[in-house]
């Protein structure tokens, strides 16, 4: 049974989510704020983390940012009262997989959670599989049917990182600092020729595609 880590310091959010999350067979520990949040996490096996923005002692950005540099491949997924876009942003670029913005429906916030698991796990394994397509990442090759397809290298782990989390939207930056590294130096437009190359090679298919989030940046849609 998944646990799951509800870090707001309004109480009767706390409440109300870890109702409709226990409601719904999951386990649930809390916190009030983002150190007692990192407390928690240090002390108990956790399978996925909402946290509030505006929390006093240690924000839900630091915390976002401290979690993430404790575990790249915990699901992180933001309860805000704020929508901005610039801050939607903000906590793509600092690790955020998903945002859910107050007054919620807790219906919602247990299907992005289920969503989120899921996608956990695909991200985990060496094979992602979506249709008729196989991404194997010990050999770098793509099985598109009964063909093999052989990708540049930085064209598999592009396609394979957003591939691995379908739905969650990454940024330029995101993309460069963990495809091509944080000591990059060339134009960060490179993820956009690439991303045109993956379109364009993978045209023919129905298994997936490749959005464009306006002012965001893209997410992979697989199509089962």
């Amino acid at each position: 049974m998944p646990t799951i880590l509800v870090a707001d310091d309004d109480e009767n959010i706390r409440e109300l989510v870890c109702l409709f999350l226990k409601n719904d067979g999951f386990e649930t520990v809390e916190a009030v704020d983002g150190k007692q949040a990192l407390a928690v996490y240090a002390a108990k096996p956790v399978d996925l983390v909402v946290l509030d923005i505006m929390m006093p002692i240690m924000d839900g950005w630091t915390l976002c940012k401290e979690l993430r540099r404790a575990n790249p491949d915990l699901p992180l997924l933001m309860l805000t009262a704020r929508g901005e876009t610039w801050e939607k942003v903000k906590g793509f670029e600092l690790g955020t997989d998903d945002y859910l913005t107050k007054p919620f429906d807790p219906l919602e916030l247990t299907a992005r959670i289920r969503a989120l698991l899921k996608r956990y796990r695909i991200g985990t394994t060496q094979t992602i599989q979506f249709g008729n397509i196989i991404l194997d990442r010990q050999t770098y090759k793509v099985r598109v049917g009964t063909e093999s397809l052989t990708l540049p290298l930085k064209e598999f782990e592009l396609l394979y990182k957003l591939a691995g989390t379908p739905g969650q939207v990454y940024t330029r930056d995101q993309l460069i600092d963990q495809i091509w590294g944080i000591d990059y130096a060339g134009d960060d437009r490179t993820i956009d020729v690439h991303i045109k190359r993956l379109r364009e090679r993978f045209a023919n298919t129905s298994d997936f595609r490749i959005e464009t989030v306006r002012g965001l940046g893209y997410r992979l849609e697989a199509h089962e």
